[in-house]
């Protein structure tokens, strides 16, 4: 078979096609004996090679799909299988694609196979990326494990990929803003001011002739709130949308700043590669991506210092966040800029009112101790292009032992994550982007990092006392959530969307039976329960050890329920059946460090 890059590329992608489709129930694949399995579609039958993981999915082995489809001469014609264009064609009827949302699919599909194509082109090895930070690996990584078109970037054009896509590591700097006040809102948390801000993130030689630049055009410095934008958002929304702002000066541009920048996975927060103390900062981009358009809604730039701090609170008055010292990066300051017009229009596309304002997140770099490092969990799931998993070489750094390993990262990460659920009523989405693995000189994992907040922090429907005064009693921006729903955020961002891959892994390279880490895991959620008797009730009503989950259909939403509408707001994804859960009958093992 063809080393070809881009069919080797294709082959995997479809695999994952097949795989993913398959566990939300879009496809129904028949048996043949042994790891063989058909899809009769109605213009072709794949057969292919796959066995079964945990949570009912489906790991198809990447080679081994072949298709048959009637020839000219009316016989049927058999081939290797390679291209994921042709099988999501073939599969739109069976599935219930329409052709709109097909057209708009193939074209995300495309884009994330250009991306792979690419990004395998620059990959290096896993020794050697075992050795980056956080900010250098993100342009590493090859995007969410479970969706199937994870770098579609829907308003990207070639050059833009290669400029500001995260596998493009090319460091941009950004263009600055001044809005005026009658447009544009500051917030901070209580040490923050809005210059404090400015003249932490601008060297003072910028700041001065940013205020050059506005004195000269007759403006005072001051009748304005500065921000960063993405400098795509710049030429391709700010130049046009608010083109009447810019003409009246109701808008300056200032013009970048220094300081150099990455893009995380996410591809609109940036991390500063000059001065890494610096924030992190959240811009908008009117770019579909994965789930949704990557705006940012002014409900949360508003609510993200005020989610900030309460959730700081919480976490400085808790005994055991702060023994596991679980890091909260806390987004502290925001700048909300509402659209003049549309945003007073309901029903308008949540598009064009998130397009302009910005969000800064604290670094992480001030909260590692000496010798500690810190990684994006998404790592643990890339595997270099000789097959070697990234996940290999942090086990080997710490000593080889892939389960007293696994058993670390459980202690950092879903132990706080379960107090945090079941004292507080409240769940972050703990996804491979969400959440840094702080390591310490021995390679184990030490501490949790829980980031992205105010998109994803959801709280229980029934109130809690332990959460005191929430942030939004008046004005709703916390969405709240029954126990069972609650739960599923933990669910499908770790349990499914990490541990899930990270067991095959485990086992294919270190042995490790993938039934230990579901134990491991279960015996976790047994200590917790066993030591907090008295939130038995909550542990109930959002049950990690039930029989079944919801499925909740990632894929499934873009190309069954939104296609490529420009919906009023973000919607959740309805479940649609269920899924059997690995932590309901295997056998318990306890933390080994006795907790």
């Amino acid at each position: 078979m063809t080393d070809d890059p881009w069919r080797r590329a294709s082959r995997a992608l479809l695999a994952k096609t097949i795989g993913e489709l398959a566990f939300e129930a879009m496809l129904d694949p028949e048996p043949l004996g042994g790891d063989r399995h058909a899809l009769r579609l109605p213009g072709a039958t794949y057969t292919f090679l796959a066995r079964r993981t945990a949570f009912g999915g489906w790991l198809v082995e990447p080679g081994s799909a072949r298709r048959t489809a009637t020839g000219i001469l009316g016989d049927d014609v058999g081939q290797v299988a390679e291209d994921v264009r042709q099988f999501l064609v073939d599969a739109a009827p069976a599935v219930g694609i329409a052709p709109a949302t097909l057209a708009g699919y193939l074209n995300e599909v495309t884009a994330t196979l250009t991306a792979d194509v690419a990004m395998a082109a620059t990959a290096r090895p896993a020794a050697e990326l075992a050795e980056f930070g956080h900010a250098e690996l993100e342009g590493h990584l090859t995007g969410h494990p479970w969706l199937v078109a994870n770098k579609g970037r829907v308003g990207f054009s070639a050059e833009d990929l290669a400029a500001y896509a995260p596998e493009s590591r090319r460091p941009l700097r950004l263009p600055w803003l001044a809005v005026h006040r009658g447009l544009a809102e500051f917030r901070g948390t209580p040490e923050l001011s809005e210059r404090g801000v400015r003249d932490r993130e601008l060297a003072p030689e910028t700041v001065h002739a940013f205020e050059e630049l506005l004195r000269g055009r007759g403006l005072d410095p001051d009748a304005y709130v500065w921000l960063p934008a993405h400098p795509w958002q710049v030429d391709h929304v700010v130049r046009t949308l608010w083109a009447p702002e810019l003409a009246t000066d109701r808008i300056v541009e200032l013009g970048e700043a220094p300081d150099r920048y990455l893009p995380t996975q996410s591809v609109r927060t940036m991390s500063n590669v000059d001065d890494p103390g610096r924030f992190q900062v959240k811009l908008p981009l009117r770019v579909l991506n994965t789930a949704v358009w990557r705006g940012i809604p002014p409900h949360c730039t508003l609510a993200a210092p005020v989610v900030t701090q309460w959730l700081r609170g919480l976490w400085r008055a808790d005994k055991l966040l702060a023994e596991w010292g679980t890091v909260l990066l806390g987004e502290v300051a925001s700048v909300t800029v509402r659209h003049p017009f549309l945003s007073s229009v309901d029903g308008v596309p949540y598009t064009w009112l998130e397009t302009l304002g910005c969000v800064w997140r604290e670094p992480v770099e001030p909260a590692l101790a000496p010798g500690e490092r810190a990684w994006p969990l998404a790592a643990v799931l890339h595997v270099d292009p000789d097959g070697r998993p990234l996940v290999g070489e942090y086990v080997a750094r710490a000593g080889g032992d892939a389960e007293a390993w696994l058993a670390a990262l459980l202690r950092a990460l879903l132990r706080p994550l379960l107090h945090v659920l079941y004292r507080y009523g409240i769940t972050v989405n703990p996804h491979g982007e969400n959440v840094l693995v702080i390591v310490g000189p021995d390679g184990l994992p030490r501490r949790a990092v829980l980031k992205d907040l105010v998109d994803d922090v959801n709280v229980s429907a029934e109130p809690v006392p332990e959460r005191g005064p929430e942030p939004d009693s008046h004005d709703r921006v916390l969405p709240r959530k029954p126990w069972r729903v609650l739960r599923q955020y933990l669910v499908d961002a770790l349990l499914v969307g990490v541990l899930r891959p990270l067991a095959v892994l485990l086992a294919e390279h270190h042995g490790l039976r993938e039934e230990r880490l579901w134990g491991l895991v279960r015996g976790e959620v047994e200590s917790y329960r066993r030591r907090h008797p008295d939130l038995a009730d909550r542990m109930a009503e959002g049950d990690l050890l039930s029989p079944t989950f919801a499925r909740y259909p990632l894929n499934g939403d873009r190309l069954l329920q939104t296609g490529y509408a420009e919906l009023p707001h973000r919607h959740a994804i309805q479940p649609r059946g269920e899924i059997p859960n690995p932590l309901h009958r295997v056998a318990t093992l306890p933390p080994p460090d006795g907790w």
